[in-house]
């Protein structure tokens, strides 16, 4: 996959792709990505936004796990009308229930300015390329509510390995990640 093509094209494809992928190597790409997660270089981090990996997403609820091992609080989006995702915390796989489009969410209460308070936000990604441009599902979610996070906020991209792409459309509304966090590549920082 290379140049510049439409955000649709690009969906297909990798959705495609990811679709086509075997349930072992689904299992070892989710191994490596909770032991990536545990080993972040931001020991600090005491707020963190991550996901529920869900359908082809690559990831486990042990990335969750390995975060909260750190020490850090852990926050979720809950899903609602379209707009700015809220956030509640993590408190284990038991404590989730199904939410909106088959998503796992927190069941505990929202936390106001949840993004404000995180250090790292995680977040899932079809692709992301080398400048930090992000493909998204294409609903807007995340480009909707990552104006309201912290300024110094490290974004982080998660994708297989070969989602880290030369160069994907970009609108002006796209939010650009800082690092990109794959399975076996671990992270890498993005920018031009």
């Amino acid at each position: 996959m290379t140049g510049i093509r439409d955000k649709a094209a690009w969906r297909a494809e990798i959705l495609a792709r990811r679709a086509a992928l075997t349930p072992e190597v689904r299992e070892r790409e989710a191994a490596a990505l909770a032991e990536r997660i545990a080993a972040l270089p931001w020991p600090d981090a005491t707020w963190v936004c991550a996901y529920v990996p869900v359908g082809s997403e690559p990831g486990s609820i042990a990335m969750l796990d390995a975060l909260r091992a750190t020490g850090a609080r852990v926050l979720l989006p809950v899903t609602g009308e379209p707009g700015p995702l809220s956030w509640a915390e993590y408190l284990g796989p038991e404590r989730l229930r199904r939410g909106r489009f088959g998503l796992r969410e927190p069941d505990g209460e929202p936390i106001a300015d949840a993004l404000g308070l995180a250090e790292v936000i995680i977040i899932p990604a079809l692709a992301v390329d080398r400048r930090g441009s992000r493909l998204g599902r294409g609903a807007g979610y995340y480009d909707r509510s990552l104006g309201t996070s912290r300024a110094d906020a490290r974004l982080v991209a998660v994708v297989r390995d070969d989602e880290v792409v030369g160069n994907l459309p970009e609108e002006p509304h796209d939010h650009r990640m800082g690092w990109a966090l794959t399975p076996f590549g671990g992270l890498r920082e993005l920018g031009e």
